[in-house]
């Protein structure tokens, strides 16, 4: 019996790791094929190279980004083969199977819930040759006119009794982004997110956890992003964990954590404050300061707490943090989203993920869309169009503002620009963001793409149709951002260089300058020139760049010649280390 699993991944880089617990759950009764696709890819190639492989059997893992083109995938192998015998499984599919088989008589079952020993039992029954189902919990199946829906299945209490994906790998995953969970559920009922319909949470045992951490850190993997919905929910489990990572010293390679950074204390604040750089990315989730609206999704949090706290792991400059905001939920209209906007921005994390609310099935929001008013296409992704509280044309405003976040504050590429504008000009950061998206569609930016160094072009450009002043200043910051975030790239046009470039006989004079090579340059003192030169620039600015950063960009003169030496690095956070060298050129000069 040829039996398939497969999935629609989101990107390329991505691997699955549902279809992968449920291949190594039957691995004793039969051997099953997995095949992992992404929704970017052809839907009819996806299906004939489905078909060409002769399945009886096939299932797929689905998700809000997938049910669409796996549908139609379904649709064509059931119409080529109606033999084929279709199983759907996943958070998609769990919550209104009945309804998806009534819709869509090409699919055969639908596994809801945790899926392991439904699936397991299903598969034993169809190597029997048993065709009666009614006693597998989880299982929606047809027969004939009739839709049957069999209790559900109580959780899996003893998580280690799944066979662990994530050994004999080999260069399975080399350089792709593998999906991992230490535990299942979470302590916390927030209404917007499906973990609040499973109570309690779950712990694969220590262990196992560690040796298939060793095997993803030798297998070479680009990151490893645990799906545990709170990972620090255990302390001495989670620091246990990290511990044997940071141990393993891996090279290339980071870890992705959601955590609750309210439950973070001062034992695991000094233990994350001497993390390598780069090995750790954590993701919090603020989604609102609003108190009304924290109250009524259900959320558990001290912003001041987690304020204060992400505060500290930044000063640090080691730990890669992402903070959540979400756009369209109760008593969150616009003026009070700028408010939890700002409220974030202040705490100046590496990314604001600013995301829109989605109703998605089995949700306590969705069950109470009503109440507040909601408004949405019940079709993947499901997300809010305006509510009681926020209407559609505030939606439109917020999801262009959430477009320029992206490109100009995320990446980290516009720092001492955007602190400069904002400090001068605005009232507070929303207000910028807010202004800079009417002359961005005003331009039409939002129909175009834009490379990085028109991004710096369209900046600057916007600060002259403004009008502001120190132009100066805008310009000189504008441009050691750029320097220090796009090595030995073409200073983009409007951004004026300074009127004397330092000679390359000089560059290499520093270079052998026995204080530069001691205060920074240490980790090069063996290298020849030719290599060092390789990894710095040395640029001339008509104003003190590290003064005004100092002193909070206050608009006052700075001018005053200073010649900054750049050391680029491959960093995650520290990209690039800057130094004023401005006596010594002025010696050597």
């Amino acid at each position: 019996m040829k039996v398939i699993l497969s999935t629609l991944n989101s990107k390329f880089i991505h691997s699955c790791l549902a279809i992968r617990y449920l291949q190594g759950y039957v691995e004793d009764l039969i051997h099953i094929d997995i095949k992992e696709y992404t929704i970017n890819q052809n839907i009819d190639f996806i299906a004939s190279d489905l078909y060409k492989l002769g399945p009886e059997i096939i299932g797929f893992s689905t998700y809000i980004w997938n049910l669409t083109e796996t549908l139609k995938i379904c649709k064509i192998l059931k119409t080529v083969n109606p033999k084929i015998k279709i199983i759907l499984g996943g958070p998609e599919v769990s919550f209104d199977g009945e309804k998806i088989l009534e819709d869509n008589k090409f699919i055969d079952f639908i596994i809801y819930g945790e899926g392991e020993e439904t699936f397991r039992e299903f598969i034993k029954k169809t190597i029997d040759g048993n065709e009666d189902y009614d006693d597998i919990e989880g299982l929606i199946y047809s027969q004939g006119n009739k839709i049957i829906k069999n209790p559900p299945r109580p959780l899996i209490k003893d998580l280690n009794i799944i066979p662990s994906p994530y050994k004999n790998i080999g260069d399975e995953f080399e350089n792709k982004i593998v999906y991992f969970e230490s535990s299942r559920g979470c302590p916390f009922n927030c209404e917007f997110c499906l973990s609040s319909t499973i109570k309690g949470v779950r712990y694969f045992e220590i262990n196992r956890v560690k040796e298939e951490l060793n095997n993803l850190i030798e297998g070479k993997v680009r990151q490893v992003k645990f799906v545990d919905r709170t990972f620090n929910a255990n302390k001495n489990y989670a620091m246990e964990i990290m511990s044997f990572i940071i141990n393993k010293n891996p090279k290339d390679i980071n870890f992705h954590f959601e955590v609750t950074a309210h439950l973070l204390d001062r034992e695991m604040l000094n233990f994350l404050s001497g993390v390598k750089e780069g090995l750790f990315q954590f993701e919090v989730g603020v989604q609102s300061t609003n108190l009304d609206t924290i109250d009524a999704i259900g959320r558990t949090t001290d912003f001041e707490k987690l304020r204060d706290i992400t505060k500290e792991i930044k000063s640090h400059k080691n730990i890669h943090q992402h903070l959540d905001l979400i756009a369209g939920l109760p008593y969150e209209g616009y003026d009070s989203f700028r408010k939890s906007f700002n409220d974030v921005y202040e705490i100046r994390p590496e990314k604001i993920q600013l995301g829109f609310l989605k109703l998605l099935k089995g949700s306590g929001l969705r069950k109470d869309q009503e109440k507040y008013g909601f408004k949405y296409l019940d079709e993947p992704p499901y997300e809010v169009l305006e509510n009681d509280f926020i209407k559609f044309k505030e939606i439109i405003k917020l999801k262009t503002i959430e477009d320029l976040v992206e490109r100009y504050y995320n990446e980290g590429y516009f720092e001492h620009a955007l602190e400069f504008i904002v400090h001068n000009h605005y009232t507070s950061p929303f207000d910028f963001y807010e202004d800079f998206s009417y002359y961005w569609e005003f331009k039409n930016y939002h129909k175009v793409s834009n490379s990085r160094i028109r991004l710096y072009e369209i900046l600057i450009e916007f600060y002259k149709h403004k009008g502001f002043n120190n132009m100066v200043v805008f310009n000189e910051l504008l441009r050691f951002d750029f320097i220090k975030n796009n090595k030995g790239s073409r200073i983009p046009n409007g951004i004026l260089g300074f009127k004397e470039d330092i000679k390359q006989s000089i560059i290499h004079e520093i270079l052998k300058n026995e204080k530069v090579m001691e205060d920074c340059l240490e980790e090069y003192k063996e290298l020849p020139t030719k290599k060092i030169i390789q990894d710095i620039a040395v640029e001339t600015f008509s104003v003190n760049i590290f003064k005004i950063i100092e002193d909070g960009y206050n608009s006052t003169d700075y001018t005053i010649r200073t010649d900054i030496l750049f050391v680029y690095q491959k960093e995650v956070i520290n990209r690039c280390k800057t130094y004023d060298i401005s006596n010594i050129i002025k010696e050597m000069i």
